[in-house]
């Protein structure tokens, strides 16, 4: 069998295609974020723009009463941050890492989803600080049970 410079190269770059983006292949697929912010927000864009770029497809949804999003997604009040989220069937509250993204859609527990409370500086959108310190938390179905931690985030040793 005879194999030409060309199919050979073809065949080397459709590979090396798949390498660099099979990672965001993979996430693109686990579903669409569905995205409730506030229209005016940065850190919000900030977030969306970043799990875009991981692969995503997003849909951005520019809400004025982010209040009225929180109760139709029985968000936990000691949950809440600035912008929420779907995604197969998870919510999504605040600045979640990629890291902690992966990791749900990777062992799909059975879960209401994932939050970081507040805005914590250098958290994801709010500046992606290497040396930011922060827990990300998984909230249950169950109405009232405590949330409990599923990722932390550390300075890079």
């Amino acid at each position: 069998m005879t194999i030409h410079r060309r199919d050979f190269l073809a065949g080397t770059l459709a590979g090396a295609f798949l390498v660099l983006l099979g990672p965001r292949i993979a996430l693109a697929s686990a579903g669409r974020m569905v995205i409730y912010k506030d229209p005016l927000c940065g850190c919000c864009e900030s977030w969306a723009a970043a799990m875009m770029g991981a692969g995503f497809a997003i849909e951005v949804h520019n809400e004025t009463d982010m209040t009225a999003v929180k109760r139709r997604f029985a968000i936990p009040a000691d949950m809440e941050a600035c912008h929420t989220a779907t995604l197969d069937g998870y919510l999504i509250e605040g600045h979640v890492p990629l890291a902690a993204i992966k990791k749900l859609m990777a062992e799909r527990p059975d879960i209401a989803g994932l939050a970081v409370p507040g805005m914590p500086a250098g958290s994801l959108g709010m500046g992606d600080d290497p040396q930011a310190a922060y827990e990300v938390y998984a909230f249950s179905k169950i109405p009232g049970a405590a949330p409990t931690v599923f990722h932390s985030v550390r300075p890079a040793t």
